[in-house]
Formats: structure tokens, C-alpha cells, sequence
């Protein structure tokens, strides 16, 4: 039997993306057990998160300054890739791939889920085009609603004096053909490229 703060911690763990009450459990058993080296610092890291992150008011990414840190880099190329999420934006940063801005939808654009171009910030990326970006990066998933933010962002972007690009899809690397679904292999076959 646990007491009613421990079921609290339980619940409001299990609550984060991809755990459930089981392993919910085994973390909270971890922290409370190692409550100076591990309970601790967390509840020091989620005190100042809760205070000082804040939404950047330019791109819409994550940080402690506003603009953040990627918006203020002077040395950043003129371009804006426009991703999903500020999960997109790790991940992009993460690899390395990318040296330019962001702009972050903070989701897609949905009929059934009734998200416009108003609730997605389109607005603020198409005032953020002026003569020193060069190019606009559609970073968005291969879903039915990604495609068609894509489509809507790439017609809202025509005629600006701006290369508008997406993502290559297709085959991943060590990825074998055999297992991939029909719309990857045309997505595949319809981006390909000279081998040489």
C-alpha cells in the first residue's frame, strides 16, 4: 500500500509520454530511494525549468532567453526550417544537419483536430520573410496533415523571392526495402537521385 503523495507521484509520472503505471512506479521506488543524488537535483532541475523557460517569441522554440539562443545567433545561415515541434528542433540540432533558424508550428494544420493556419503561428513565419532569408525548410512528418501543412505553407511562400525545400522521404539508412510500406518505396522512387 502506498501513501496518497507516492500514488500522486505514481500518477503524474505515469501521465509522461511512454510510461505507464509499472514503470512509473520503478522510477518513483528509484527516486525516493536515492533522494539525495537523484530526487533531489530533479526537483532543483524541474524548479528552474518551471521558472525560467519560456516560449521564444520569434520562432516558438524552448530556451531561457527570449529570443532564444538560436534566434540570436548572428552567425546562423539565412534560412528558416519550419518543423512540427520543438522535438523536430532537438533533433535537427542533435544531429548537426542544419545551420539556420526555426520556426516552430507547434502543431499541424487539421480539420478534424480544427487547427488553422491562425492556431499554428503562420502568420508570424511569413513576417519573419524579409530580403536576408534566402530559403524556407518544410521539416514536417509524411502523415496525411504534414503533406498538406506542407502544401499550404509551400503556396503561402510562392512568389516570395525564396527557395522553398522539404525534406528528401524515402528508404532509411540500413533500412531494407522488403519491409518498407508502399508510400515510403514511392516516396523513394519519385525522390531519386544520380548515383554517381
Amino acid at each position: 500500500m502506498m501513501g496518497p503523495e507516492i500514488e500522486g507521484l505514481v500518477a503524474q509520472v505515469a501521465r509522461l509520454p511512454g510510461l505507464g503505471p509499472r514503470s512509473a512506479r520503478r522510477i518513483v521506488l528509484r527516486l525516493l530511494s536515492e533522494r539525495e543524488g537523484r530526487l533531489m537535483p530533479l526537483m532543483a532541475a524541474l524548479s528552474a525549468a518551471a521558472q525560467r523557460v519560456v516560449v521564444c517569441s520569434v520562432c516558438g522554440g524552448l530556451d531561457s532567453v527570449d529570443p532564444c539562443s538560436v534566434c540570436g545567433d548572428a552567425a546562423r545561415e539565412p534560412m528558416i526550417c519550419v518543423v512540427e515541434s520543438v522535438a523536430d528542433q532537438w533533433a535537427l540540432e542533435r544531429a548537426s544537419v542544419y545551420r539556420g533558424r526555426y520556426h516552430v508550428l507547434g502543431g499541424l494544420l487539421s480539420a478534424i483536430g480544427g487547427r488553422g493556419p491562425e492556431e499554428l503561428g503562420v502568420g508570424r513565419l511569413l513576417a519573419r520573410i524579409d530580403g536576408s532569408v534566402r530559403e524556407v525548410v518544410l521539416a514536417l512528418p509524411a502523415t496525411v496533415d504534414g503533406q498538406s501543412t506542407a502544401h499550404y505553407l509551400a503556396e503561402r511562400l510562392a512568389g516570395r523571392g525564396i527557395a522553398v525545400t522539404r525534406l528528401a522521404q524515402g528508404v532509411p539508412v540500413g533500412g531494407s526495402i522488403e519491409i518498407l510500406d508502399e508510400g515510403t518505396l514511392a516516396m523513394a522512387m519519385s525522390a531519386r537521385r544520380s548515383a554517381e
